[in-house]
C-alpha cells in the first residue's frame, strides 16, 4: 500500500512542471470519427479531457465522423466515394453526414459529458458564423478528368470571438465540422482541415490529432516504425515517397497549414493506447509522433523522447 502511495505522489510530482507549463493554454484536440464507434473508447477521452480540463487547460475537441457516415449511407442504399482520402459529398451524402456529425456523434459526446460532470456545449461551423465557407471548385487531374468534391467546403474564415466566449464561460466546444456558404447551402470540410484552421486562428499551444494511426510512420506498412519526432521537411519527404497516403494525407495538409500558421507543436497519437492524451502531454516519453517546424527548435529533452 505504501508503495502504491509513494507512486502516486512521485507522479503527480513528476506532472506539475507540465501542468504549470499548460495552464490556461488552449489544446485543440481532433478524434476521428472511427474512435466514436465504440462507447468505451468515447468515454475514456471524455475521461481525458475532463482531468485536463480540471488542471486548467482549455479544450476545444473537433470530432470526424466518416465511418459512421459511410455506414448509413451504405444503409441507405448511397455508395460512398474518396479522391486521395477525402469524402466526395453529393447531395445525398450531405445530408447523411449532417445527420451523423450533428445529430448522432455530437449529441453522444455531449451525453458523456454531462456523466463526467464536464462543462461541454455542442456546435457546428454553421453556428453564428463559426466558419464561412465557399463550395470547393471543380478541378481537373492530369488526365484532364473533372475532380468534383460535392458539396464539400473551403474554409474562408473562422470567428475566434465565438469560441473564446465559450472558453472563457469554462466550456468544451464540441464541434463537428459542417459549415455553410453565404446562400446557407451546408457543406462538409474535413474535421482535420477545421481543427488546424481553428488551432492557427486561436494561437492554440498544441493541436492533437487522435485516430487509429499509432502516428506517423517511417513505413506505413510497419507499425513499429512509428517516428517520434519530425519536422516538415520530412514530413514532406515522406508524402513524396508515398509512406504517407490514404486519409493520412489530408491530416498531413492539417499539420503543414497549423504549423506555418504558426501553431508550434502538433502531435498525432492513437486512441487504441490507453490514456494516450496523458501520457502524451504529461510525460516525456509520450505516445505517438510529434511535428515541428524545424527539428533544431526541440529541446535536448524533446530529442531524447519529450513531448512538451
Amino acid at each position: 500500500m505504501q508503495k502504491n502511495k509513494s507512486s502516486i505522489i512521485a507522479a503527480l510530482k513528476y506532472a506539475i512542471p507540465y501542468i504549470r507549463l499548460f495552464k490556461n493554454k488552449i489544446f485543440v484536440i481532433k478524434a476521428s470519427g472511427s474512435l466514436f464507434l465504440d462507447e468505451k473508447l468515447i468515454e475514456k477521452l471524455i475521461e481525458q479531457l475532463s482531468i485536463l480540463q480540471q488542471l486548467g487547460i482549455k479544450i476545444i475537441l473537433i470530432h470526424g465522423g466518416g465511418p459512421q457516415s459511410s455506414e448509413m449511407a451504405a444503409s441507405l442504399g448511397i455508395k460512398s466515394k474518396f479522391i486521395e482520402g477525402r469524402r466526395v459529398t453529393d447531395s445525398k451524402m450531405i445530408d447523411v453526414t449532417t445527420m451523423v456529425l450533428n445529430g448522432k456523434i455530437n449529441t453522444k459526446i455531449l451525453a458523456i459529458a454531462r456523466k463526467y460532470n464536464m462543462k461541454a456545449i455542442g456546435m457546428s461551423g454553421i453556428d453564428s458564423g463559426l466558419i464561412r465557407a465557399h463550395r470547393r471548385e471543380v478541378t481537373h487531374d492530369k488526365n484532364n478528368k473533372s475532380i468534383d468534391y460535392g458539396f464539400v467546403g473551403d474554409i474562408d474564415s473562422i470567428n475566434p470571438e465565438l469560441i473564446f466566449k465559450q472558453l472563457d464561460d469554462g466550456f468544451i466546444p464540441i464541434i463537428s465540422p459542417l459549415a455553410c456558404d453565404d446562400s446557407g447551402i451546408i457543406l462538409n470540410i474535413n474535421a482535420d482541415t477545421v481543427a488546424a484552421s481553428i488551432a492557427a486562428e486561436i494561437s492554440a499551444e498544441k493541436l492533437i490529432l487522435i485516430s487509429s494511426a499509432p502516428g506517423i510512420l517511417e513505413d506505413s506498412s510497419d507499425n513499429s516504425s512509428l517516428i517520434s519526432y519530425l519536422d516538415i521537411e520530412k514530413l514532406e519527404r515522406l508524402i513524396l515517397e508515398k509512406q504517407i497516403t490514404d486519409g493520412m494525407l489530408p491530416k498531413s495538409s492539417a499539420i503543414k497549414f497549423a504549423i506555418e500558421k504558426g501553431v508550434e507543436r502538433v502531435h498525432v497519437i492513437s486512441y487504441r493506447t490507453t490514456d494516450s492524451l496523458l501520457i502524451e502531454m504529461f510525460t516525456n516519453d509520450g505516445t505517438g509522433t510529434l511535428v515541428v517546424s524545424d527539428i533544431e527548435m526541440l529541446s535536448s529533452l524533446e530529442q531524447l523522447g519529450g513531448q512538451l
